[in-house]
């Protein structure tokens, strides 16, 4: 078992505090002031993790620490020899089959290529023939306007392959897609180059809490919002105004930026998906308690 020193647990989970208050700090104050951003609440509204989880620290499964018995007031941790660490009984069966889970879906993933290209035409599918009032963000114009929207909509192939992006398409737009992506097909479809699945490692970073330490969730966490802003930017919204100039992907010129990022999101979230996959190994690999 690794051993952290009192002083050196307690810096880095100050540092891990300072560094997720950029974005928690500015999502409470909008929320005591009543606002509502088209970019950046999806981070704290679509995903499940409450701010006040991301802030706290924890070291993660196979770490003892140093003078830790504030931890004893957590689920899960317990007293051993080389101070305080999380208990071999928080891996339930329940546990472990989320683990399981995580670990197949992230290695399908990374034994594919990228696919490029999808130009983020999911945002535009989800207002794809809807009235004024009814698009998702309606505190915001579209920048071509419903027209214009739904004939970039019909003038390019879409070919999303994420389920919780394909969901929220309207029905007149579900029959463009080359796929239709179900739950049980997530295994199976997901891919390396997608938007959403590399902004979705936030998620299974989090749901693997305390299991894994607090900088990995912060790390998947900043390529989420660094993916949200391209996600929102190449969307049919007008966010000029909020500081998102748009990539305007119904051109070449958008099209070409918009995949020269997309692989780049990709080359970032290989090594953190690779992360995730070795604690999913190490803790599939902690012994199960005999019944």
């Amino acid at each position: 078992m690794r051993v952290l020193g009192e002083q050196e647990w307690r810096d880095r989970a100050n540092a891990h505090r300072e560094r997720v208050e950029r974005w928690t700090g500015p999502h409470r104050r909008r929320q005591r002031a009543g606002e509502k951003h088209p970019v950046m609440d999806f981070l704290f509204t679509y995903y499940s993790h409450r701010p006040s989880l991301l802030e706290r620290w924890q070291p993660g499964f196979g770490v003892a620490l140093e003078g830790g018995a504030e931890f004893l007031e957590r689920r899960g941790y317990r007293r051993v020899p080389e101070g305080v660490a999380l208990d071999p009984a928080v891996l339930t069966a329940k546990r472990r089959d989320s683990v399981r889970f995580v670990h197949g879906l992230l290695t399908a993933v990374r034994s594919r290529s990228p696919q490029l290209g999808c130009f983020g035409l999911h945002e535009w599918a989800m207002v794809y023939r809807t009235s004024p009032g009814d698009v998702r963000h309606e505190s915001w114009p579209l920048r071509l306007g419903h027209a214009g929207t739904d004939a970039v909509v019909e003038s390019m192939p879409i070919k999303c392959t994420h389920h919780d992006a394909f969901r929220f398409f309207t029905p007149p737009a579900r029959p463009l897609n080359a796929l239709q992506p179900a739950r049980e097909d997530q295994v199976a479809l997901e891919q390396p180059g997608c938007l959403h699945g590399n902004m979705d490692l936030f998620k299974w970073a989090y749901k693997l809490n305390p299991l894994v330490p607090a900088e990995l969730v912060a790390d998947c966490f900043e390529l989420a919002a660094d993916i949200r802003e391209l996600d929102m930017r190449a969307s049919p919204y007008d966010l000029a105004a909020l500081g998102y100039p748009p990539v305007a992907v119904e051109t070449p010129e958008g099209r070409a930026a918009y995949v020269r990022a997309q692989r780049e999101f990709a080359e970032r979230a290989a090594p953190l998906r690779d992360r995730l996959v070795e604690h999913c190994e190490r803790l599939l690999a902690v012994p199960q308690p005999v019944a």
